[in-house]
């Protein structure tokens, strides 16, 4: 017998798999320990009595396991779809209307494109983000409102388009896993996994133009310049930044397409990173930590720096910035100078790689900015 108490991590894949449809068995480790959640998907995958609390037991199995290898995914077992009744009056609707009353198209494209969207929204639970959609405030296109909650809150793409009709035309053949609304800002998210990404150009243009457009209705937010990029390690990140050297379009690569791209790592360093980029103006109180105001650049002049310490020009690549980095390194080809990076541990390799040998990195401790950052909530409070 299975007590579905909520909370417990049972009830959490059920209700991941009521917004996802399907879970990447590869990528059990974003939703807690691979081998508990192995052993849990393996008894949840047996027939045996469910007790609900506050309602009847069920005789039944609770998922299935459907593909091979690096596709196999977990699913909701049929028999198990009037428990999403019990979980939430809205779940049972808002999951046969997404997933096509339980019937997944077979198709590896298909398949790819639900564990994208399952594993980010995974790693947003994991950041403290909202990612239920039948308990997110509903979005619209009609007046200037703010419609979205204070807290964080990932929007999924499939739910983004139904918000207007036109808009599906505008993101369907997009890579977007959807929309990240957190207070002051927006981000639009993509997961590349463990490939390379490959920017649709006028695609992507388009999707975030219309993400624009819906941030402004529904957050008074007037520019979303600023991505996540979701991958499997930060060589994935590597190999993305080659791959735009290659583009023979600059103007459809991606630090073309949003002034920021900040790559979050599918893992327990990315969940911290972006529940960093998640808090209220995080840059400047980040800048404002990192440096005094008589050093820093705000921005000004040719080069991509934030601040001119004891004739150095330092960059802080503590929120991943891809674009920014890019800039950075064209930038020092042609400019002479002395030059430091600021970085977490996690992303010195990525670093030590891409950037010319010259170019030094200072270590700073991730839980240390998130600490400080949390006392200064705190206190604000008090």
């Amino acid at each position: 017998m299975l007590t579905l108490r909520p909370g417990s991590l049972a009830y959490r894949l059920i209700s991941m798999l009521s917004v996802t449809g399907e879970y990447p068995i590869h990528s059990l480790h974003l939703l807690g320990n691979p081998r508990v959640m192995r052993d849990l998907v393996r008894r949840m995958s047996e027939p045996q009595l469910i007790r609900l609390p506050g309602a009847d037991s069920v005789q039944t199995k609770l998922v299935q396991i459907s593909g091979k290898g690096a596709a196999k995914s977990v699913r909701l077992y049929r028999g198990a779809l009037p428990i999403l009744e019990w979980m939430h009056p809205d779940a049972f609707d808002y999951y046969m209307a997404s997933f096509w009353s339980h019937r997944f198209p077979g198709d590896a494209a298909h398949r790819d494109r639900n564990h994208r969207v399952a594993e980010a929204t995974a790693l947003c639970a994991q950041s403290e983000i909202e990612i239920v959609p039948y308990l997110l405030p509903a979005l619209q296109m009609e007046s200037i409102q703010h419609t979205v909650s204070e807290r964080p809150s990932l929007y999924l793409a499939r739910d983004l388009k139904k918000i207007n009709a036109s808009e599906q035309n505008k993101t369907m053949f997009t890579r977007t896993v959807g929309a990240l609304f957190y207070p002051g800002g927006c981000y639009a998210i993509y997961n590349t996994r463990s490939s390379i990404m490959k920017w649709s150009g006028m695609g992507e243009f388009k999707s975030r133009l219309s993400l624009q457009e819906i941030a402004r209705l529904n957050a008074g937010i007037e520019t979303v310049d600023s991505a996540v990029l979701m991958g499997e390690s930060e060589m994935t990140a590597m190999d993305t930044l080659l791959e735009s050297e290659r583009t023979h379009r600059p103007e459809f690569r991606f630090d073309s397409i949003y002034q920021h791209v900040h790559f979050v790592p599918l893992n327990e360093f990315g969940a911290s990173l972006l529940r960093l980029l998640t808090i209220q103006n995080w840059n400047n109180r980040l800048m404002d930590l990192l440096f005094d105001a008589d050093v820093r650049s705000y921005g000004r002049g040719t080069l991509e720096y934030d601040a001119y310490i004891d004739g150095k020009y330092v960059l802080s690549h503590l929120d991943g910035d891809l674009a920014r980095l890019i800039r950075f390194r064209e930038a020092i080809r042609i400019q002479n100078g002395v030059f430091e990076v600021l970085c977490f541990p996690e992303q010195m390799q990525l670093l030590r790689e891409y950037l010319p040998p010259e170019v030094n990195l200072k270590v700073i401790s991730l839980n240390a900015v998130l600490d400080q950052f949390l006392r200064e909530r705190r206190d604000a409070r008090e």
